[in-house]
């Protein structure tokens, strides 16, 4: 299966409602991203490759790290992302930020860059361990790959003791991987990265806490038209207007905490001098 055909089945589609959705899930792991780059050494005057853009928040959260004396290019399939996050880029005055529609297989980037990054993309890749091949040849001597990704196990784990967050969660995971996601590719990334011929990388997992579910709430609402095309069980959750408050209810009276993503982050230098892969 290429690259192409199989952005053609991302469950969770790219409507208006999903880039909003996007852009409040972003503004939730930026924190987590930022502390993930800067441990990295992603800084100052850098060159950064971002694959998977979408509408362009892992692009701009780089771009400030990066300052004016540096450059991003954001790498993106979907034109209506690429639309609205050029938009998003102008109105935000950030001059140091391109996007490129191309597959991650097929960049054409010119100079090497000093590090190539994403979010939330190699869960939805085919072959991951090619695309750390392709983005590795293209970053200089001592250039760093960094990646955060999802452990949904991880997240259910945490939320066995509460039924409905539980079912909401599987049934965002089994959706996501009757439409071919890697729903364990962040705990995956140790061995992805070594397969890929890179240095065995550091790792860290984050998961945010509390009892909010707008999070798992939206993502839902994203999956729904898939979940129903799948016969998913979606009359188990009940009412869909009234889910929030009884998701949030559960978790207060169990007097403990829920999460709505295990996030893992992995990054890996290239050597400054190796041997071709």
């Amino acid at each position: 299966m290429t690259e192409s055909n199989r952005a053609s089945q991302y469950a969770l589609g790219s409507t208006d409602a999903e880039h909003e959705r996007l852009m409040r899930q972003a503004a939730r792991l930026a924190q987590s991203t930022e502390r993930l780059f800067r441990d990295a050494g992603i800084g100052l005057g850098q060159r950064i490759l971002d694959i998977g853009s979408g509408v362009g928040d892992v692009a701009m959260l780089a771009a400030r790290l990066v300052g004016p004396s540096g450059e991003v290019m954001g790498i993106e399939r979907d034109t209506r992302s690429i639309a609205r996050a050029r938009a998003r880029v102008a109105e935000a005055g950030l001059r140091n930020v391109s996007f490129m529609q191309s597959d991650v297989n097929q960049i054409s980037a010119g100079k090497p860059f000093d590090a190539a990054v994403g979010r939330l993309i190699l869960m939805y890749l085919p072959d991951p361990v090619a695309v750390l091949r392709s983005l590795h040849k293209l970053l200089c001597p001592g250039g760093v790959l960094v990646f955060q990704e999802p452990s949904w196990a991880s997240s259910l784990a945490l939320v066995a003791h509460l039924p409905l967050w539980s079912a909401c969660t599987s049934l965002i995971r089994e959706t996501f991987q009757r439409s071919g996601v890697n729903t364990e590719v962040g705990l995956g990334l140790y061995g992805i990265f070594q397969e890929a011929g890179l240095p065995v990388p550091s790792m860290r997992m984050e998961m945010p806490l509390g009892d909010d579910p707008e999070w798992i709430y939206g993502v839902l609402c994203s999956l729904r038209p898939k979940m129903e095309q799948l016969n998913l069980p979606l009359q188990t959750l009940g009412g869909f207007d009234t889910l929030p408050n009884r998701l949030r209810a559960e978790v207060v009276a169990s007097k403990t905490v829920a999460t709505w993503m295990a996030l893992v982050g992995a990054w890996a230098h290239k050597p400054m001098e190796e041997t071709s892969l």
